[in-house]
């Protein structure tokens, strides 16, 4: 019978039931826990949870990873496995299924109008295929990895890493070997290969469409804003009415990595539409965050929120942009209108990371 579930899992005939769940609000001192279907905390999730924030990892990390390892233990469970006892077998099915399953937070993200896999004729960008995408599963690999690394440093879990690792990416990290080239070594096994993207700005032309398409005076501030300031979304969504410094055009964010207060310049069109939008709706509480929801009761707009602002702009043009392209048209005005390549992407990208600020990630 479960050899047959198996079989199923990785052809992509058979469900991960939605057992278990993330919540915020449990004793320990910890962000996030994990908890069965019965409500009881996983332990050894939680021990490994603690170690990670003790490394100094940001609370969203602590998510990511919370997330990550109750889907693992979602297949586990599927399969009649304790955690204890994965081999490296329950590893390719989890894989396997990633491959096949869909995805539930696509719906977030943006309008798919053509078919999975089918190019959008006005943006040139390609739907999302069926299954998890290969930085997804490369992701759900990593965290599997590091929890039985945590769990086999105290004496835990299984003998060997059910997760395989390459070796040649540890002769490469060996000490002694910072100056040398970093060489392109072979990905390690079950590991999906990450096809590179050339950065791909928003032409002028549908920039202004793009502008134009747009719901109302907030949500025009916040893509400007946007543009203007290269920002991450969670950086501009905790702006208060404390932190918009209307006479020097400044905004003051506080980037995850240092967690220190710092001025970023903005447009004037930002703080012009920024106006007119506080004026219309009127002024948040002190200490709130200036951007608010408009539909039902007055709350902060969250990260999924802001998605639907994307979302339904692309709807009404048929586009399909995302904040991430939006943030590469950010940085290719910030290189003095020239358009990026790749390398000083990623230049740009290692830049910002020195200065503090991480660069704009989607998933």
């Amino acid at each position: 019978m479960v050899e047959d579930v198996r079989r199923a899992l990785m052809e992509g005939r058979w469900p991960v039931p939605s057992a278990g769940s993330v919540v915020t609000d449990w004793p320990a001192r910890l962000p996030f826990h994990v908890v069965d279907g019965d409500g009881e905390e996983l332990t050894p999730v939680s021990a490994y949870l603690r170690d990670l924030m003790l490394g100094n990892a940001s609370p969203l990390t602590c998510r990511s990873y919370a997330f990550g390892l109750l889907r693992w233990y979602r297949l586990l469970w599927c399969l009649e496995i304790g955690w204890e006892e994965a081999t490296r077998a329950e590893v390719a099915t989890l894989v396997a299924w990633l491959r096949t399953a869909r995805d539930p937070q696509r719906k977030h993200r943006r309008s798919e109008p053509g078919p999975a896999g089918s190019v959008n004729l006005r943006t040139g960008e390609p739907s999302p295929r069926e299954g998890y995408a290969p930085r997804t599963i490369n992701h759900a690999l990593t965290v599997v990895h590091g929890f039985y690394s945590f769990h086999g440093r105290s004496g835990n879990g299984p003998a060997t890493n059910p997760v395989p690792d390459s070796a040649q990416r540890w002769q490469v990290l060996a000490p002694g070997q910072s100056l040398e080239p970093v060489p392109i070594v072979q990905r390690a096994p079950l590991r999906r290969q990450v096809a590179g993207r050339a950065p791909r700005p928003i032409p002028d032309t549908l920039w202004d469409e793009l502008f134009a398409a747009m719901g109302g005076d907030r949500d025009r501030a916040l893509l400007a804003f946007y543009v203007s300031t290269g920002a991450r979304v969670s950086e501009l969504l905790r702006l208060t009415l404390e932190d918009v410094d209307w006479g020097g055009q400044l905004i003051y964010v506080v980037p995850m990595r240092t967690k220190l207060r710092q001025p970023i310049p903005a447009s004037p069109d930002a703080f012009r539409y920024l106006g007119r939008y506080l004026a219309n709706d009127g002024l948040p509480a002190p200490g709130q965050p200036i951007w608010r929801s408009r539909r039902g009761e007055s709350r902060p707009m969250t990260y999924w929120a802001i998605q639907r602002v994307l979302r339904r702009a692309n709807e009404r043009l048929g586009t399909t942009w995302t904040w991430h392209d939006v943030h590469h048209t950010a940085l290719t005005r910030m290189a003095g209108g020239e358009r990026l390549t790749a390398a000083e992407a990623q230049t740009s990208a290692s830049r910002e990371k020195v200065s503090g600020r991480e660069p704009e990630q989607t998933g």
